[in-house]
């Protein structure tokens, strides 16, 4: 360790342990970098001493032909790590910068707002996440649920009663809830339409109930062709009727019942202007009085 030079105004001492090639550089980077030759993962101290800082932070600048006003000197040895400290305190400068530092929160305060931080994003994220679903974070089967966040933000409390009812009663949900929409948008008045409704009421598979009962005999001539055709999933009112009774009538054959009722009837409450009267109707029909 070197001597202190006691003719300096300021002197400050702290721990420092380099992690790659060390260089000294002026202040912003405007000139240098000067390296230091330090060993990269040792442990240092450094002592920064300075004279006359007051008189140079009024003089701003020098010039290359001004006289030097200020100067300072730094001081690296191996040492182990320490506490900061300031050896000597002197100018106006020093007194500022030192009050600045010391009210800085320590590295354990900076992790420990840091924490702090990430905890408060997270209890903001949550909070948005649930408002999203009616102000209640979901189950794991809700978030599985096609439109289960619409029809949560719709009627958080339907679907969570939803996920209490058994398969069967959700099974019944899902086809009252497909012919119900198909009445309310007046499409069951047609024969092609009326067909796809009841066989899906009398368990038609989902081809059969789309497209009708297969032929008693197959088809020889001409060679029957299957077409798909790709469409957007939903319900929109500007399409025809049969591709929107298609969408709400395919939903009901979701593998899982919940899924099933909770996508048919957020399709069906599309072609409601209140779409609250279908939740209504169906609070009545099957959970509110279930044995009728």
């Amino acid at each position: 360790m070197p001597s202190v030079e006691y003719s300096a105004e300021d002197v400050v001492e702290a721990a420092y342990r380099p992690i790659g090639d060390a260089a000294l550089v002026s202040w912003g980077g405007g000139s240098g970098p000067w390296p230091l030759e330090l060993e990269p993962q040792v442990d240092y101290r450094v002592r920064y001493s300075a004279w006359n800082m007051d008189a140079g932070h009024q003089a701003g600048p020098p010039m290359d032909d001004d006289p030097l006003v200020d100067r300072y000197l730094l001081q690296f040895w191996p040492a182990r790590p320490a506490p900061d400290r300031v050896v000597k305190e002197t100018s106006k400068q020093a007194a500022y910068w030192h009050k600045f530092a010391r009210e800085q929160p320590t590295p354990a305060e900076l992790a420990e707002q840091k924490q702090e931080k990430a905890r408060q994003a997270e209890e903001l994220r949550l909070a948005e996440y649930a408002a999203a679903w009616g102000g209640a974070l979901p189950s794991e089967r809700m978030e599985g649920a096609p439109h289960g966040r619409e029809l949560s933000a719709l009627d958080r409390a339907l679907v969570d009663a939803l996920e209490q009812t058994d398969p069967h009663t959700l099974r019944s949900i899902a086809r009252w809830a497909a012919r119900r929409a198909c009445e309310e948008a007046g499409y069951a008045g047609t024969e092609q339409i009326a067909g796809v409704l009841d066989r899906m009421d009398h368990g038609a598979d989902w081809f059969e109930t789309l497209h009708g009962p297969p032929p008693v005999e197959p088809r020889t001539e001409p060679h029957a062709t299957a077409q798909l055709v790709l469409q957007a999933h939903g319900w929109f009112d500007n399409r025809e009727p049969i591709e929107n009774t298609t969408t709400v009538v395919s939903s009901t054959f979701n593998d899982d019942p919940f899924q099933a009722a909770v996508e048919t009837v957020w399709f069906a409450t599309q072609p409601f202007a209140d779409k609250g009267q279908l939740l209504v109707e169906l609070r009545e029909r099957f959970l509110t009085n279930p044995a009728s």
